[in-house]
């Protein structure tokens, strides 16, 4: 290298130069900008993406789920406990007494669903969102799992100080 490569000052000047051309588009070119203001502006999500699990129900409302313990076995962070007992169907030899997912462990990964013999499990819920400040929230049951309700989420977001009002 000659002495003036060996100062640097021409890549200096380069790398100045390209921050420098990011800062004038940014400040002059907002509306091009691949930031999204949320929680006002959620970013859309592809429609792939895997979200929180669900379990699916068959025609008269009962999980799909025969217990066979698939899921359990593949999930490579071990968040997924069942626990079976016998089915009253006769077409089915069991079905899950305790089916729980503790998201606190999970890697999101997507063998259980891959695993699942029955179309059972799914990750297609498009919640991605799940905030809450206790660890119990974290362990989903059957019957969240099922119907997504019985949890309510605390919003935890600032919002702007709330006046009391006297009685």
């Amino acid at each position: 290298m000659r002495w003036w490569e060996r100062l640097y000052l021409v890549e200096v000047a380069r790398g100045l130069g390209v921050t420098m051309g990011h800062l004038i588009r940014n400040l002059f070119a907002q509306g091009k900008l691949l930031t999204y203001q949320f929680p006002e502006q959620p970013k859309p999500l592809p429609p792939r993406l895997k979200g929180r699990h669900r379990l699916t129900k068959r025609p008269d409302g009962s999980p799909k789920c025969t217990a066979c313990y698939c899921c359990q076995t593949v999930c490579p962070a071990h968040c997924i406990y069942i626990t079976a007992e016998e089915s009253p169907d006769r077409r089915y030899e069991k079905r899950p007494k305790q089916f729980e997912i503790d998201m606190l462990r999970c890697v999101f990964c997507g063998y259980c669903v891959e695993a699942c013999p029955e179309d059972a499990i799914r990750m297609d819920s498009g919640e991605v969102l799940i905030v809450s400040p206790r660890r119990e929230d974290f362990i989903f049951d059957m019957p969240f799992l099922l119907d997504g309700e019985g949890r309510e989420w605390i919003d935890t977001r600032p919002g702007p100080p709330q006046e009391e009002v006297s009685p």
